[in-house]
């Protein structure tokens, strides 16, 4: 029998190398398996942990970017080498992005649904420097793109609660 090298097998073959957990993670518990709008799936279980009571609070929510910034980027990482560049089934960065969105706001309904409605318009049509990130390899340029819509996102809710209105 022909042994075939690990470049040369399909990708679910290869997909050994990312672990249950890395998967879990990376697909936001599945979420990113939906066969429509899987960004969007991922940004509503962003959500749902958000509606955590005191998730909001920047010593439980700071942590979680931060830790969930690294793990994402490592199993993005290991997930873009079996699905190639930026799989759809990679939610990680949808769950940050969201959470940085709604960083340091207050938890209101309105300021929610806007986060979220801006975040996924803005991880849509990718404002620089977040386009510059979407073309690049590797896990941590997958969750870049993202903190960069929600970093654009939080600071136009800022100015919204703060100056506008």
């Amino acid at each position: 029998m022909e042994e075939r090298s690990l470049s040369e097998q399909p990708p679910e073959a290869s997909a050994g190398k990312a672990s249950f957990l890395d998967k879990l993670i990376s697909t936001g518990i599945g979420s990113g398996l939906s066969p429509v709008a899987p960004g969007t799936a991922g940004s509503v279980v962003g959500l749902l942990f958000y509606s955590i009571d005191g998730f909001e609070k920047f010593y439980v929510i700071l942590p979680a970017i931060v830790v969930f910034f690294v793990w994402g980027s490592y199993t993005a990482g290991k997930m873009e080498k079996v699905y190639g560049h930026d799989p759809s089934r990679v939610v990680i960065d949808e769950i940050v992005g969201i959470w940085i969105t709604l960083a340091f706001l207050p938890k209101r309904f309105l300021l929610v649904a806007m986060g979220f409605l801006l975040f996924r318009i803005l991880d849509i049509f990718k404002p620089f420097p977040a386009s510059y990130f979407d073309k690049r390899n590797g896990g941590m340029s997958i969750m870049l793109d993202d903190v960069v819509c929600g970093i654009y996102a939080n600071v136009a809710l800022q100015l919204y609660l703060h100056i506008l209105k």
